[in-house]
C-alpha cells in the first residue's frame, strides 16, 4: 500500500482528500505533525492541509476541527498525520496504514479517533514518563521525519510540486 494507492482509490470514490497533521509545538516530539503540515503546504500546491506550525491542530481543537471539515467537505477521505511512541528499535520509523488513528494515546488523552488512513512517526521511545519523553525528543530527528513524510505525501497527492528554500 502507498500514499498514492489510497490518494487514487479515494478519488475514484469522489471524495476530498484530507491532511490532517495533528501536534503541537509545544513539545519537540509531538510537533512532528504540525512540521509535517508545514512542510507540506511549502513544497505542494494541494490545498486541504490543516495543521501547521502556523494553526495547530491539537487536543484542545480536535473536535472543532474535525467537525468544520465534515461540513467544509461531504465525504472526505482524511490522512491523519501524527507523532508516536514505540519500542527503542523502532524510533525513526514511518508508518502507513488504513484506518483511524487514536491521537493523545501515548499520554492518556482521550480524544476521538481520527482518519480514513494514518501517517505516524515514532519519535521516541514509550512506557514510562511520556509527557517528558516527548519534551526530551531530538528536534533534529522530528525534522528529518516531518521532510520525509511531507515529501512522501506530496509526491502520492500527484500535485505540481513548488520549491522552497
Amino acid at each position: 500500500m502507498s500514499v498514492r494507492t489510497l490518494v487514487q482509490g479515494a478519488r475514484a470514490e469522489g471524495r476530498d482528500i484530507v491532511v490532517l497533521c495533528i501536534g503541537t509545538d509545544r513539545s519537540t516530539g509531538d510537533s512532528l505533525g504540525p512540521l509535517t503540515g508545514t512542510k507540506l503546504k511549502n513544497i505542494n500546491l494541494f490545498p486541504h492541509i490543516y495543521g501547521t506550525l502556523d494553526d495547530p491542530v491539537h487536543a484542545t481543537n480536535l473536535e472543532s476541527m474535525l467537525k468544520s471539515i465534515n461540513t467544509a467537505f461531504p465525504a472526505p477521505f482524511v490522512i491523519a498525520v501524527d507523532a508516536c511512541l514505540g519500542k527503542l528499535e523502532n524510533v525513526g520509523y514511518v508508518t502507513l496504514g488504513q484506518g483511524s488513528l487514536k491521537p493523545g494515546a501515548a499520554v492518556n488523552k482521550d480524544l476521538p479517533p481520527v482518519g480514513n488512513a494514518y501517517i505516524t512517526g515514532i519519535v521516541n521511545v514509550g512506557g514510562f514518563m511520556e509527557h517528558l519523553v516527548l519534551q526530551s525528543t531530538r528536534l533534529n530527528l522530528v525534522m528529518k521525519m516531518a521532510d520525509t513524510i511531507a515529501h512522501g505525501l506530496s509526491f502520492g497527492l500527484g500535485r505540481p510540486q513548488i520549491h522552497t528554500q
